[in-house]
């Protein structure tokens, strides 16, 4: 099968046909480029959804990403920023694989074709002018044999009338033979420019126009042959990311495998640990009987503690939760503000992270004495001396870290000394909110309650408790304070805006009416009418019942 002898006259359909094969090409080498151009938009989106869920540096979404199943999506959105590193790839190796060479290749074949179908046109062009001479000659061939017939007519005519002059015969009868060797000449003339046509003709339709067409086949089957392996080519640039894709999608399997939900609920655990234990039963407190009566140890809101911290304006009621976070003032440097068990974490944390500061200082100074070292040994280097103030300043932070470290080793360690024996004051403590059987006061503690489980003071509940402050004043006027056990000289001065602490002034005397039970608070009295909490660590406490002297808490 051949063009050449099967479309010897189908030039025209020819070169349509070869064009719209050329745009054929160019119409899917813009599918593939849309494509590339879709992986790569595809892979953009991918990065910034990863981006996007990303935990900010340093914000408290950072430290949720401790449990287990936030550690998993962690996973993911890495796995993801990967999985759009394959699209990436994906574009550009089509880029460079098919839309590139195909686009140079239509190019060297737009070029190919004009040259086939320039030397085509080229032989009909010629074929057409051997055409035109033959038909030329015929017709001058055939207008001379007409016009020799004339002659021999005329010639005839005259011959025969006997009035004509014998020399007008004769110039009838030469008039008669050159017409005749004109046609004589003319029919020689057709006849080689005949039989030159035929040769050409001959040639053009069995050599110049199969050997063109031929080219222009073999020239439209590269092509054909050619988008194939471009969609052979299209193909494979996906198959070759599928196992890399795999593993991004098996990474995330994996790490959707490796959530432990127990492992999560322990970390609430010990996020949220206070240290405390429940509170123990309430004494029940007999009031019809006419004799004076002893507080509870027991009591969440006993007479006397009510009457007591009511005449200090009726700011709390009983022994308040003493680690209420409030809105304003700052935190302790001890974080004496918070639970035991909050604490003890708070404080190992600090120790961890000034060690850390301590071996980088350290470092620096070793780096220091070595480049010292280094000076001495070579002088041209630099100045010995000129490194001693950053010696002496590296270890001057040292000593200072190491000053810091000790002072919330202290701490921890009291807070991990306490922590195992929880009395029954502390058990009464972290459940004091909710232990509490007064409707009214219930209801106050559930008010100022905010999001983030913390307490605010807020004006009508202050009002309420200043009027149940009123109520209680009239009922047990006759009730008298707590008997001091001790007195205590306050070490540095504490101001106390929680609930049910007091405000001391460095170096002020005040009476001690109950002692730490192990909540690391202590309960004073300026005058009758004020008193509340204050850390332990903040006074130096002198108990009268200790025999052998005083007991310090520092």
């Amino acid at each position: 099968m051949s063009w050449g002898t099967e479309l010897w006259d189908q030039f025209d359909n020819l070169e349509k046909h070869t064009q719209w094969g050329i745009d054929i090409l160019e119409k899917y080498i813009k599918f593939v480029k849309e494509r590339t151009e879709i992986e790569l938009s595809y892979a953009k989106q991918l990065r910034n959804l990863s981006k996007k869920y990303q935990p900010k540096k340093n914000s408290k979404e950072e430290e949720e990403y401790k449990y287990t199943a936030c550690k998993a999506f962690l996973s993911t959105l890495n796995e993801m920023n990967d999985y759009a590193g394959q699209h990436e790839v994906i574009s550009e190796n089509m880029t460079s694989q098919i839309t590139v060479d195909l686009m140079r290749y239509v190019q060297e074949l737009k070029q190919e074709r004009k040259s086939n179908f320039h030397d085509g046109r080229k032989a009909q062009q010629h074929i057409e002018t051997c055409w035109k001479q033959l038909e030329s000659s015929k017709r001058r061939f055939e207008r001379d044999c007409k016009e020799a017939d004339r002659a021999q007519q005329y010639f005839e005519k005259m011959d025969a009338d006997i009035n004509v002059t014998k020399a007008d015969v004769e110039k009838a009868r030469q008039q008669a033979q050159l017409r005749h060797q004109m046609a004589e000449d003319s029919k020689a003339d057709y006849s080689s420019i005949l039989q030159r046509f035929n040769q050409e003709q001959w040639e053009y339709y069995h050599t110049h126009i199969p050997n063109i067409f031929q080219k222009i086949q073999e020239m439209e089957e590269r092509r054909i042959v050619r988008i194939g392996e471009s969609m052979k080519t299209y193909a494979e640039v996906d198959r070759q990311v599928i196992p890399i894709i795999g593993k991004c999608l098996d990474g995330i399997v994996k790490a959707a495998e490796s959530i432990d939900q127990k492992n999560d609920s322990q970390l609430v655990v010990e996020a949220y640990k206070s240290g405390f234990e429940p509170p123990g039963d309430i004494e029940f407190e007999d009031y019809t009987q006419p004799m004076k009566r002893t507080v509870s140890e027991n009591s969440l809101s006993s007479s006397k503690e009510g009457k007591a911290e009511l005449k200090f304006g009726g700011k709390s009621r009983g022994k308040l939760w003493p680690f209420i976070k409030k809105n304003k003032g700052a935190t302790p440097e001890d974080f004496s503000n918070l639970p035991p068990e909050q604490r003890r974490k708070k404080l190992q944390q600090k120790v961890d992270d000034l060690n850390k500061e301590i071996q980088k200082e350290m470092d620096q100074r070793d780096a220091i004495t070595k480049m010292k070292d280094v000076y001495l040994k070579n002088p041209q280097m630099g100045d010995p001396a000129s490194l001693d103030h950053k010696l002496a300043e590296a270890t001057q932070n040292i000593e200072k870290l190491r000053l810091e470290t000790h002072k919330f080793e202290a701490w921890l360690a009291e807070v991990e000394g306490r922590l195992p024996a929880r009395s029954e004051q502390a058990r009464r403590q972290s459940g004091m909110y909710d232990g509490q059987t007064h409707q009214t006061v219930t209801n106050c503690a559930q008010d100022r309650e905010s999001p983030d489980g913390s307490y605010t003071e807020e004006q009508s509940q202050e009002s309420e408790l200043k009027v149940l402050a009123a109520d209680f004043d009239d009922e047990f006027d006759d009730e008298e304070p707590l008997p001091a056990i001790g007195t205590c000289k306050a070490l540095y001065t504490f101001e106390g805006q929680n609930e049910g602490t007091i405000s001391v002034v460095e170096g002020e005397m005040l009476s001690v009416i109950e002692e730490d039970k192990g909540d690391g608070w202590t309960r004073i009295r300026r005058s009758e009418d004020e008193e509340g909490y204050v850390p332990t660590s903040y006074v130096e406490v002198y108990l009268d019942k200790n025999a052998k002297g005083a007991k310090t808490y520092i």
